[in-house]
């Protein structure tokens, strides 16, 4: 048989053309991050068997905008930064499974192709879209400094539809950059029969960072707006009450997960 390489596809015998290579991989970047209330019911509504709503505070939602850097362990995108550097911006709930709170990504829109591919082996429900957040700099002729009085601006759109809009002003420092994405994720990979029968392949996984290391986080006050769009469902997670807003420079390698639950049904023969 001949021998094909590369962590996904496409395979070819050097594996030189897979979309993404293997795991670990690196990440550095900026997180803005805007916490809010939603009616539970609109959470729920997203959570697919076997997970149930979070026992404490079920209607919390975060919409995280981050500008990323990353890499693999040769360290080789850093180099040719169009394979390192890109967007995005995701929709975290949290949930329960056996009787644990896990943090859940129900949305997520990204600017590059290597970014959806390692949404694919990860769990992430990662679609295209176009995303910009203000960047700090420690010279603000024409940019904020993160600290008291820091403002930042976020957009998010996709299909040609702008999705959410929203503008954070830092106060203070703050002992966490939210309580919403706090937990390691509960995803489901899944993937469809081909003959459209269910899915073929189907589990719910737990993974997280395995190495962290954060700046220090900011908190303040935050705008939000939501908007409908013939393709999305965001705006249905509609806004009640906002939390706050928090900004924070991360550091994170992510190496893999555990299986929670097969999901798949048995295979039948015909």
């Amino acid at each position: 048989m001949r021998e094909m390489n590369g962590f996904l596809y496409p395979r070819t015998k050097s594996g030189a053309s897979s979309l993404i290579p293997s795991p670990p991989w690196y990440y550095s970047g900026d997180l803005l991050t805007v916490e809010y209330r939603t009616d539970p019911a609109n959470v729920e509504a997203l959570l697919p068997d076997p997970l149930e709503l979070a026992p404490e505070d079920p209607g919390a939602v975060a919409l995280i905008w981050a500008d990323w850097q990353s890499c693999s362990g040769s360290r080789e995108e850093l180099l040719d930064p169009v394979r390192s550097q890109y967007k995005e911006a995701f929709v975290v709930v949290r949930c329960s499974f056996a009787g644990t709170t896990y943090s859940r990504c129900v949305f997520i829109w990204v600017d590059k192709d290597f970014a959806i591919a390692r949404g694919l082996h990860q769990g992430y429900p990662k679609k295209l879209g176009s995303m910009w957040q203000t960047r700090p700099h420690p010279f603000p002729h024409a940019a904020p400094r993160i600290g008291p009085g820091g403002v930042f601006g976020a957009t998010l759109a996709a299909a040609d539809r702008r999705l959410a809009e929203a503008v954070v002003t830092l106060r203070e420092e703050s002992d966490t950059n939210g309580f919403v994405n706090g937990h390691p994720m509960a995803h489901h990979r899944v993937f469809p029969d081909i003959a459209g029968r269910g899915d073929a392949y189907a589990e719910l996984i737990s993974s997280g960072a395995s190495s962290f290391e954060g700046g220090q986080s900011w908190k303040g006050d935050a705008e939000l707006r939501l908007f409908d769009a013939p393709t999305e469902e965001l705006a249905r997670l509609e806004v009640e009450e906002i939390i706050g807003g928090y900004y924070r420079q991360v550091g994170v390698e992510w190496n893999g997960g555990r299986t929670l639950a097969n999901l798949a049904p048995e295979p039948t023969t015909t």
